[in-house]
């Protein structure tokens, strides 16, 4: 895209450090947060631990671990400035797998305060509830 800021100048550069690019296609809100997210081994660049200054080429498999998942990202285009969501959306592929479906749990049952323990009768109803 024209005006678009590419690595380099002109664009002449083949790679770009993943900590700029994870910070530019909008992973990490911030540069130091994605630097951080290297230093503590939540990014890998194809499989390989990355450290901030690790190269990504373009077709480089990156993997982000934030919010308890793993996100798997494919580098379509390098880029080293911030760009809009739009435009950074076309950097990367987002490869990563559905979420498992979740699945139901039984409700939490709550017994009215200061009524006592449960008798018997009540235990039994509420093990059959829980499906124990």
């Amino acid at each position: 895209m024209p005006g678009t800021p590419a690595a380099g100048p002109q664009g002449a550069s083949s790679s770009v450090r993943v900590d700029s690019w994870a910070w530019a296609v909008r992973l990490f809100k911030t540069r130091s947060a994605a630097s951080d997210a290297c230093k503590a081994g939540h990014l890998k660049v194809n499989g390989e631990r990355a450290k901030p200054a690790t190269p990504v080429r373009v077709g480089d498999e990156v993997r982000a671990f934030a919010g308890g998942t793993e996100h798997i990202y494919i580098a379509r285009r390098l880029i080293v400035k911030r760009v809009g969501a739009s435009v950074a959306a076309d950097c990367f592929e987002d490869r990563t797998p559905p979420p498992p479906p979740r699945t139901e749990t039984p409700a939490t049952v709550t017994r009215e305060r200061g009524a006592g323990r449960p008798t018997k009768r009540e235990r039994r109803l509420l093990d059959q509830l829980r499906g124990r």
